[in-house]
């Protein structure tokens, strides 16, 4: 008596490999494609508070002085990162269209050099699309050394066109320790030269 179910089994089992290599295929696809699917998701609905990486033009603008926003400033530094980190003025009283001038205040604890990236964050998220800068510390990376400190300016305006109901914008920056990843590519720019 002849079994036939034993040729079955090897080719049942590249079946079953072909589909789990593929399925880990396409979740690492998927994986890459969140990033850009999820900004053109927050930019569509302007939830999130994700702030433009670019500076704003500011050509003159009526200025709205029938109607006063609340901006109020928050810092926060990556865990284990040495700098302490705040905003000049921790609130704004601002009329839309007025181009205001301040400024956060770094300063490197460390007893070596490091590259910070502050990356923006507007609340509330339909808010985001209102809140202009036209100079910002967060569209370049800040190279502070051992202990040395910097005042590093921020110039925005609130567009005329927020929504009447949101009389409170809230900024926020996280600022992130990116000397590592710095330094690994210049390290890779110069073996490639």
């Amino acid at each position: 008596m002849t079994n036939h179910s034993q040729p079955e089994k090897p080719k049942s089992n590249r079946k079953l490999i072909s589909l789990l290599v593929m399925g880990c295929i396409g979740m690492f696809g998927f994986g890459f494609a969140l990033v850009p699917l999820y900004d053109v998701l927050c930019e569509q609905l302007g939830i999130n508070g994700k702030t433009s990486n670019t500076a704003s033009n500011y050509q003159a603008i009526t200025v709205d002085t029938s109607r006063v926003v609340t901006v109020e400033f928050i810092s926060q530094v990556q865990t284990g990162m040495p700098w302490k980190f705040e905003p000049q003025t921790k609130r704004l009283e601002v009329h839309p269209g007025e181009l205001i001038h301040t400024a956060f205040l770094a300063r490197n604890l460390s007893d070596r050099a490091i590259i910070g990236q502050a990356i923006p964050s507007v609340s509330p998220g339909q808010g985001a699309a209102y809140f202009n800068k036209t100079e910002c510390f967060c569209f370049n990376q800040q190279h502070l050394a051992a202990s040395t400190s910097a005042e590093l300016p921020l110039i925005f305006f609130v567009d005329p066109q927020l929504p009447e109901s949101i009389h409170t914008l809230t900024l926020s920056y996280t600022l992130y320790d990116i000397t590592d990843k710095q330094l690994a590519s210049a390290l890779e720019q110069g073996a490639a030269k």
